[in-house]
């Protein structure tokens, strides 16, 4: 069995990938200073600032899946197992290692509160009705792969 990663490496790829795209459609990122707000980055939108909450989506049955929402079930004291983000971000973005994509989903795009899902393929049943299609929230693609080696070699070159 190889090394599994930790969490916050998932994460920092996921934000890292993200800006990338966002970035490289033109748009001004913003980070925010420590690490316990509810979201991960803004987007400069000229008049406003629209705040961005990045996920690490799964290829899972023709879908992009990921959590809508953040859990603290590892947390002693928590007040509740999870927690969604309505009113506190205006956007997901979601990275995908298995393909690649990375999508900016509205937050009222999404009818769920703790998963959501973005078709890559069609189903399976034929519905469309209330499925969102990934490519219509795909906004680039990027890859930021996990290391393949001891990160140390580099410096012994």
């Amino acid at each position: 069995m190889g090394n599994v990663d930790h969490p916050k490496l998932i994460g920092d790829r996921t934000t890292l990938a993200v800006m990338i795209a966002l970035r490289t459609a033109g748009l001004t990122v913003l980070l925010p200073f420590g690490e316990h707000t509810r979201y991960d980055l803004a987007v400069d939108q000229g008049t406003r600032l629209a705040r961005v909450q990045c996920k690490t989506g799964r290829l899972r049955k023709g879908a992009v899946r990921f959590k809508a929402c953040s859990t603290y079930a590892h947390h002693l004291n928590r007040p509740t197992p999870s927690r969604d983000y309505a009113g506190q971000v205006e956007y997901f973005g979601v990275h995908c290692p298995d393909t690649g994509a990375v999508y900016l989903v509205p937050i009222e795009a999404l009818e769920v509160k703790f998963q959501g899902a973005l078709r890559v393929t069609p189903a399976l049943n034929g519905q469309r009705r209330r499925v969102r299609m990934a490519a219509d929230f795909e906004i680039g693609s990027v890859l930021v792969a996990p290391p393949t080696s001891d990160p140390q070699e580099l410096f012994s070159r």
